[in-house]
C-alpha cells in the first residue's frame, strides 16, 4: 500500500494531498489547477515556457483560457524543483509527452502520487499511460483522470464529472476525495486500463463521427456511428483485461458520447474538416489531434490481438491517406451484413 500524502485531520474531514502540483501550463493544465484550488487545496502550477509561465504569474491569466483568472490559491513556479511542495502530481501534457515529462520529474524530485491527465497510447512503444509512468518513474503510484470534460467548461465552473483510477483503491479514494470541488466531481476506481483504454480509443471515434458530420451524412449516421464505435471500444478493452463496467461509465461512454458530438472537441472539429475536403495538414491547423496520434497504436495494438475495429481502422486509413472521407464511409457501409451481437 503506498502512502497517500498529507495531513490528517479529524471526523473525516479531507485533509490529505493539501497541496497539489500541476506539471503542464496549457488550458487543461490550468483548468485542473483551478478545480483544485475550489476544492480547497494549495496548488503550484509548474510548465516548461518560461515566458508564458512568467506572463502568467504577472498577469493571472493565459491565452489558453481566454476570460479565465488563475486562482489565487495557485502560485506559478518557474523552477521545477517547487513541485516538491506538492503531495500529489497532475501530469497535464500531451500523452506522446508523457514518458519525457514523468523522467524529468523523476529527475528532481522523491517519488509522489502522479495522475496522468492524458487521453492517448505512446506511439512505438504501444504503452498505456500509466505504464509509461511506471517506466518513465520507477517507484511513483500511478494514476489516471479521465471523462467527459473540456477545459472551458472545467474553468468556467460549469459541472463535470470525470473519473480517476488507480489500482491501489486507497490512493484512488484520497484523490478523488481531494480534487472534488463544488463543480468539479471524481469518481473513483481501481480499473486504470479500462479509463486509459476509453480516453484513448474514443478520440479516434470522434474523428469518424466528425467526418460523418463533415460529409453531411446526418444526425442519424453520426448516432449509429457512436453505437458501433462502442462496440469496438468495448471489444477492444476486453482484450486488454479492462471491466466492461468501467467502459459503460465516464471514460467510457461518457466521454465518447462527448467527443463525437461536438465541434468543441478537437477531435471532432479535425474529422469534420477532413469530411469538408481538407488535407490532414489543413484540418489539424497546427494544433494538437490526440486522436490523430493514438489511430495507428490503437490499430497495431488491436490487430495484434485480433480484435476488429473497421472504424478505427478507417481512421488510420484516413489519416495515412490510402483512402479519402468519402470512401471511409463507402467502406464502411459495404461491410457484409451481420447480427448486431456479432458484428
Amino acid at each position: 500500500m503506498v502512502s497517500t500524502g498529507g495531513l490528517a485531520t479529524r471526523r473525516g474531514k479531507v485533509s490529505k494531498f493539501a497541496t497539489i502540483g500541476v506539471a503542464g501550463a496549457g488550458a487543461w493544465g490550468l483548468a485542473l489547477a483551478n478545480a483544485a484550488a475550489a476544492a480547497g487545496r494549495a496548488v503550484v502550477v509548474w510548465g516548461r515556457d518560461a515566458d508564458a509561465l512568467a506572463a502568467l504569474a504577472r498577469t493571472r491569466t493565459s491565452a489558453h483560457l481566454p476570460g479565465v483568472a488563475l486562482a489565487p490559491a495557485a502560485t506559478v513556479a518557474s523552477e521545477i524543483g517547487a513541485l516538491a511542495a506538492a503531495d500529489a502530481l497532475l501530469l497535464v501534457v500531451p500523452a506522446q509527452a508523457a514518458r519525457a515529462a514523468a523522467a524529468r520529474l523523476a529527475e528532481r524530485l522523491a517519488p509522489r502520487p502522479l495522475i496522468v491527465c492524458a487521453k492517448g497510447i505512446e506511439r512505438g512503444s504501444q504503452r498505456f499511460m500509466t505504464e509509461v509512468v511506471a517506466e518513465a518513474a520507477p517507484g511513483w503510484p500511478a494514476a489516471i483522470l479521465s471523462g467527459p470534460s473540456f477545459a472551458a467548461d472545467v474553468a468556467a465552473g460549469l459541472p463535470t464529472a470525470v473519473t480517476l483510477a488507480s489500482v491501489d483503491e486507497a490512493l484512488a479514494r484520497a484523490l478523488s476525495a481531494a480534487l472534488s470541488g463544488p463543480n468539479l466531481r471524481l469518481y473513483h476506481s481501481t480499473d486504470p486500463r479500462g479509463v486509459e483504454i476509453g480516453g484513448a480509443a474514443k478520440n479516434v471515434l470522434a474523428i469518424a463521427c466528425g467526418v460523418v458530420a463533415g460529409l453531411g451524412l446526418g444526425a442519424s449516421a453520426g448516432s449509429a456511428l457512436i453505437a458501433r464505435g462502442f462496440a469496438e471500444l468495448r471489444r477492444f478493452a476486453a482484450a486488454f483485461g479492462a471491466r466492461p463496467t468501467t467502459l459503460m461509465g465516464l471514460s467510457g461512454l461518457g466521454d465518447l458520447v462527448l467527443t463525437c458530438s461536438t465541434a468543441q472537441s478537437r477531435n471532432f472539429a479535425f474529422g469534420q474538416a477532413l469530411g469538408r475536403g481538407a488535407s490532414v495538414a489543413e484540418a489539424s491547423a497546427g494544433k494538437l489531434v490526440e486522436g490523430a496520434l493514438t489511430a495507428a497504436a490503437l490499430m497495431q495494438m488491436a490487430r495484434a490481438r485480433a480484435v476488429e475495429m473497421p472504424i478505427s481502422a478507417a481512421v488510420e486509413a484516413l489519416i495515412d491517406g490510402r483512402i479519402d472521407a468519402a470512401h471511409t464511409v463507402g467502406a464502411l457501409l459495404a461491410r457484409p451484413l451481420k447480427g448486431e451481437d456479432d458484428a
